[in-house]
């Protein structure tokens, strides 16, 4: 992998990709399972990527059928979330992510949740600032 695979995501699309996946497994209709196109489609990654990180990750393992067609189910998705925050957002090697989540799961999971929530209220923040700005 070079270099320029792991720069690290600029934070307007970090917010933007965090924000939309939320508003995505919050929904009222969300589907039971999703197929590996939309779940990379949401986090804006390559399908092979996910693939690539079921066989580096034991918490992403998404049910399969005879065919081999993967559905994701929201945990799995959540798992992609933790993942993606990890090796994407903070800039881990696979290896200290997966460290990390082997280590101390729970924490990790509950760190990540907690994040998630403080974008939202910092998302929320600054679009009352601009209400308040406009003249």
């Amino acid at each position: 992998m070079d270099d320029s695979m792991l720069k690290e995501i600029p934070q307007e699309s970090e917010n933007e990709i965090t924000a939309r996946v939320k508003e995505e497994l919050e929904k009222d209709d969300f589907k039971l399972y999703h197929s590996i196109g939309e779940v990379a489609k949401m986090f804006e990654v390559n399908e092979s990527l996910l693939r690539y990180w079921e066989r580096k990750f034991p918490i992403l393992r998404p049910k399969t059928n005879k065919g081999g067609t993967r559905f994701y189910t929201k945990a799995d998705i959540k798992n992609v979330g933790l993942i993606y925050q990890l090796v994407k957002v903070k800039g881990m090697t696979l290896a200290g992510a997966k460290n990390k989540l082997a280590q101390n799961p729970q924490e990790t999971l509950s760190a990540y949740d907690m994040l998630k929530h403080l974008k939202t209220i910092r998302q929320e923040l600054v679009a009352m600032r601009q209400e308040l700005d406009r003249p």
